[in-house]
């Protein structure tokens, strides 16, 4: 065998492991893209996983109507998914804050790039059928197909994201597809007509490629600063795929996680004032403290004010929050510096793992988590969760968890209020604990919720509050937060289980009857 037709080999056999990676990352991109907008990432993988799988087979299927010079259709349909998969993230960004019609226009992407990929592999197959036996042929392309797949599924959530984040990712893998391209083209030019002309359009992909890869921070603000309706001052995508931006408008701030609001520093007092003198007026000398999740420290600070507390541990996945509200001095200047405060002990790991191997009880627990709006928050819902939560409580000491809306998710809050209270049936002490919901108005969410529970029977006249210094909460108005009206009041609801997830159901269908 010559030369020249061994580079052949090598090039395409190379390009097959390149463009695997590039087809599940592409995959993935939109994907990610489609629960950062949308919520619910469950559905939205599947959605779009299933949607691009389809469209392979379908472009398959299309495959064996492709002759002619099979080589320049390769590097014509690498053209193709670069220019397509390189849009693909700030198409649909731009769709869902611009145009509001982001479905459709996800449907089509995702056809049509699904589509170009499935045919990518027969047309390899059918190239290098000079070069190997059919049987030889189909392994070797296959084996550097899947062995791709896998570098893609580690190189997407462990490189790309937390270093380039969705937009930079995008069209830095659609560069890959135009220089599989350029090289095909310089291999295969004795064999393929007009190659001048395809060379011209692979330079000039490469090129706006490129520009878009670093004019997309640019393209990313605006499109953000319209979205939120607000200036973007702040934003990142960290290592945990989560996006978190930071807007202000004036003197008023707010931070959004994958979309959703975590505060508005107008009224941030209300939630967080509710969420922490309740639970800490139930405990007689509350010294050891353990907050899970808080990041942005408002919970820290309200707790820093009882001058009994000795240690805070503070519970937060990703150091990318702890760090952004610990040493930005806009937010220090909201969370009074809480995360810098000696008290405060910082440790950025998962909730339920950090449970698992700790040892210590605490005086008070308070879960700060965002809503279970998928499933690996709900998990922190569920009731072996809380089973573990109520292991590391003194036996005089009490939890609170945000509990989100008792009006516009009805049976989500009841099923956490429920699930907290029935966590320890199944348990071996069978300990019989008692919970006591409470709601109230934040302007910036509506009516929101939260639940205490302690191994003791609850009435709302034990609580009596200890501080004096709150913007909102007062001893005479306090029992007005324990009263639900008619369309708030508890309903039959399953607790969470990690097998089931009903909470989840509950969340979406509440959520979705008020904003559909």
């Amino acid at each position: 065998m010559d030369q020249h037709k061994r580079w052949q080999q090598v090039t395409l056999l190379s390009a097959t492991f390149v463009i695997a990676i590039c087809g599940l990352v592409y995959e993935l991109l939109v994907s990610t893209l489609s629960s950062y907008l949308l919520g619910d990432s469950v559905y939205q993988f599947s959605l779009v996983i299933g949607l691009f799988m389809t469209s392979m087979g379908i472009g398959a299927w299309l495959s064996r109507f492709i002759d002619g010079e099979l080589a320049k259709q390769f590097i014509r349909l690498q053209l193709l998914v670069g220019l397509l998969g390189g849009l693909s993230a700030p198409l649909l960004f731009f769709a869902f804050a611009v145009i509001g019609n982001y479905t459709p226009l996800l449907f089509i992407v995702v056809i049509l790039l699904g589509s170009l990929l499935g045919i990518e592999i027969p047309l390899i197959i059918r190239i290098l059928k000079e070069h190997f036996p059919l049987k030889t042929n189909v392994s070797n392309v296959f084996t550097a197909d899947y062995i791709g797949a896998l570098i893609a599924a580690l190189l997407f959530p462990l490189v790309l994201m937390p270093q380039l984040g969705l937009m930079q990712s995008g069209l830095f893998i659609g560069t890959i597809n135009a220089t599989v391209a350029l090289l095909a083209l310089l291999v295969f030019r004795d064999e393929i007509t007009q190659s001048r002309s395809l060379f011209i359009t692979n330079i000039i992909l490469l090129t706006a490629l490129l520009f878009g890869f670093f004019a997309s921070s640019s393209f990313v603000s605006t499109m953000e600063n319209r979205l939120y309706q607000d200036k973007v001052i702040y934003a990142e995508d960290t290592k945990y795929q989560q996006r978190i931006v930071l807007t202000n408008r004036g003197k008023r701030l707010r931070f959004y996680i994958n979309g959703a609001l975590q505060f508005d520093s107008f009224d941030e007092y209300r939630y967080h004032e509710s969420l922490i003198h309740p639970v800490m007026s139930l405990v007689k000398s509350p010294e050891n403290i353990l907050i899970l999740g808080g990041g942005d420290g408002l919970a820290a600070r309200e707790l820093l004010k009882y001058p009994e507390v000795k240690k805070i541990t503070l519970i937060d996945l990703d150091p990318a929050v702890t760090q952004l509200f610990k040493n930005k001095p806009s937010l220090q200047e909201i969370n009074q510096g809480s995360l810098n405060n000696p008290k405060v002990h910082i440790k950025n790991q998962d909730a339920w793992k950090y449970l698992e191997a700790d040892q210590q009880l605490y005086d008070v627990i308070i879960i700060d988590l965002p809503d279970p709006n998928n499933i690996s928050l709900s998990r922190l819902y569920s009731n072996v969760f809380y089973q573990l939560v109520k292991q590391h409580l003194s036996q005089a000491g009490a939890i609170v968890t945000q509990a989100t809306s008792p009006l516009y998710s009805h049976k989500a809050f009841w099923c956490i209020n429920k699930t907290l209270q029935q966590a320890s049936k199944d348990a071996e002490t069978q300990e019989d604990w008692f919970t006591l919901p409470y709601h109230v108005h934040v302007p910036s969410f509506g009516e929101w919720g939260f639940v205490l529970a302690t191994r003791h029977r609850l009435q709302t006249n034990q609580i009596t509050l200890k501080q004096q210094n709150y913007r909102f909460l007062e001893q005479d108005s306090l029992a007005q937060l324990f009263s639900f009206p008619k369309d708030m009041n508890e309903v039959d609801v399953e607790i969470n289980q990690l097998s089931t997830h009903p909470l989840l159901k509950y969340y979406e269908d509440g959520w979705k009857k008020w904003y559909r």
